[in-house]
């Protein structure tokens, strides 16, 4: 029996037009340009500016490109996931919205929270609705406003995030690409480390919230950042060495941009260099779930059909994963 196997066919990415960088930040909070760099390897990030405007609306720019460069009627998708943090509202669903605001009418959409894995945890689950034969066309979406949840007078995290979208096509196909193998897994005891303290039905939104300021990003930055270089480095050599791939296999490692250091962590643990490794957190900074697919897209025109790609992430939850696949086209 000939297997079905869910191919990235098309990938569109989005980013708002304003630059937020370091100099700008160092009028903002007690910081340096040095002392980010040095410390994320980020210079800059780009911020969604503008009344009314949410998550959605970056994602549907996403789409929309995505939809044309790739030919694709919005009747034809059957399956919206948008993966993201910062969702336009508790419910509906984001993915609901953005499939309003780009013309999708026949597919079932929903969010998915996986925080910075969430791309990851996405993908692999539209793949298995492809593989089945149950959906022809999905969409996965990772979105982000990180500035919504970002707390610009602490240095400590209002450095690391920006704003962005991407977009992703999967078709079935019968050849030798596509999603080949995944590994997600969790630890819901990171969620002391890395959260959103108020805002869900544990500690819902008060006066007493708001002025603490428990509705931003808090992080404990050491514990975080020494299970993100264990995690995502294990994961992605693992998924190697059980499909048999050695260094000079891979083209490419898509690795989620939260910290350099951590990415060249996962890189020197496969054993690929540094021309093998997508990396534009210095121009984008952590996007939470937009960060792959806008390494994808950006390195699109230099991948090439049957290229081996390893994706991996690492986020709060904790969440991580890795994925190999077989680039389509």
């Amino acid at each position: 029996m000939t297997r079905i196997r869910a191919a990235i066919t098309g990938i569109q990415g989005w980013v708002p037009p304003y630059i937020l960088n370091n100099k700008e930040l160092e009028s903002m909070v007690d910081t340096s340009d040095e002392w980010i760099t040095t410390r994320t390897g980020i210079k800059e990030r780009h911020i969604q500016k503008g009344k009314g405007l949410g998550t959605s609306d970056m994602a549907a720019e996403a789409v929309k490109g995505l939809l044309e460069k790739t030919n694709t009627r919005p009747e034809e998708i059957g399956m919206v996931i948008c993966a993201t943090v910062t969702p336009d509202m508790i419910f509906p669903a984001t993915a609901n919205i953005i499939s309003d605001k780009t013309g999708i009418r026949n597919a079932f959409s929903f969010d998915m929270n996986a925080a910075c894995s969430g791309l990851l945890y996405a993908l692999v689950t539209a793949s298995k609705f492809i593989e089945t034969g149950s959906v022809k066309k999905a969409i996965v979406i990772g979105a982000d406003k990180m500035s919504s949840i970002t707390d610009y007078t602490s240095r400590d995290t209002c450095v690391l995030f920006g704003d962005a979208a991407g977009a992703i096509l999967l078709e079935p196909t019968t050849e030798e690409v596509g999603i080949m193998d995944s590994i997600m897994q969790s630890d819901g005891s990171g969620r002391f480390y890395l959260h959103m303290k108020a805002g869900g039905s544990l500690k819902p939104p008060s006066h007493e919230t708001i002025d603490a300021k428990e509705h931003f990003v808090y992080q404990e930055g050491q514990p975080v950042f020494k299970f993100a270089v264990t995690k995502m480095a294990d994961v992605a050599a693992e998924i190697m060495a059980r499909n048999n791939l050695k260094s000079e296999d891979i083209s490419y490692l898509v690795p989620h941009q939260a910290n350099l250091r951590i990415i060249d962590a996962t890189a020197r643990r496969m054993g690929v260099g540094t021309e093998q490794v997508m990396i534009n957190i210095e121009r984008y900074g952590n996007t939470t779930g937009g960060t792959i697919p806008l390494c994808l897209w950006e390195w699109e025109n230099k991948l090439k059909k049957g290229d081996n790609v390893i994706l991996a992430a690492f986020g709060g939850g904790f969440t991580w994963g890795s994925i190999w696949l077989k680039w389509a086209y």
